[in-house]
């Protein structure tokens, strides 16, 4: 299984005109961080999990020709609106789209692209066949995946673990029956926004205290905001079996 980290960022740290932080005014690369989505290719199946207002260019910026699947986590803007751009895999694959998505996401996705579900629709819009999952372990072109719940304050986002790897944004609770779910994995990635007190996210120290509790070998910071600095500094302050995720970042398991 290889992973591609396609973005490691949140809209706290997306570079903005103007701004004089230490992060955007880095010449590392590593800093400069796109909205948080992954790549996962397994069994000659390539998936996607989220597809923030970025998606466009990461998939330009990763050279990703064929996408056989999109996984969403949640349905807030900067993992969703993205979405339009799935049209461009419609023109090439010739088929639609194939989203795995809770109810509640699809409602979102139904708001975000309406003309995608018009009766008659214009040429060209993105064409979707949307699958709901629940807390259940379902398939994904052949790729079990077991969905890892988790809360965003009180909205409830799903992780997922696909093998011996597990993928988790936008968190600030799991609870200990997820917790049990994700034990026995070999990568864990999980938001680690800042390091102050937030409503919704996991902080720098929350996030390696749930490492922790985990129990895997390996944990990659991603959803990193601006606040948590630069991504030599944070790594030096991190011990070896933590590190903060890169865009880019490629891992095969």
């Amino acid at each position: 299984m290889r992973i591609t980290f396609l973005g490691t960022g949140t809209s706290q740290g997306v570079p903005i005109i103007g701004c004089n932080c230490a992060v955007c005014l880095s010449a590392d690369e590593k800093d400069k961080r796109l909205r948080s989505s992954i790549l996962v290719e397994l069994n000659n199946k390539v998936l996607v999990i989220d597809t923030g207002p970025d998606f466009r260019q990461q998939m330009l910026r990763a050279q990703v020709k064929k996408l056989d699947a999109v996984l969403y986590t949640h349905e807030h803007k900067d993992h969703l609106g993205g979405i339009d751009d799935i049209r461009a895999f419609n023109y090439i694959l010739k088929k639609k789209m194939q989203v795995y998505a809770t109810p509640q996401v699809e409602k979102a996705i139904k708001r975000e692209i309406p003309y995608s579900f018009d009766e008659h629709k214009y040429p060209g819009v993105p064409e979707l066949e949307i699958t709901n999952f629940d807390d259940a372990p379902f398939e994904v072109e052949g790729v079990k995946v077991i969905p890892i719940k988790v809360y965003h304050h009180k909205l409830p986002v799903y992780g997922f673990r696909i093998n011996d790897f597990t993928y988790i944004t936008d968190a600030n609770f799991i609870a200990a029956d997820e917790i049990e779910k994700i034990k026995g994995s070999k990568v864990l990635v999980l938001n680690a926004l800042r390091r102050e007190k937030h409503i919704s996210h996991f902080t720098l120290t929350e996030a390696a205290a749930m490492s922790i509790k985990t129990e895997v070998p390996l944990t990659y910071f991603t959803h990193i905001s601006h606040q948590l600095g630069k991504h030599a500094d944070l790594e030096r302050e991190l011990p070896p079996h933590i590190r903060p995720a890169y865009d880019g970042l490629i891992l095969n398991l």
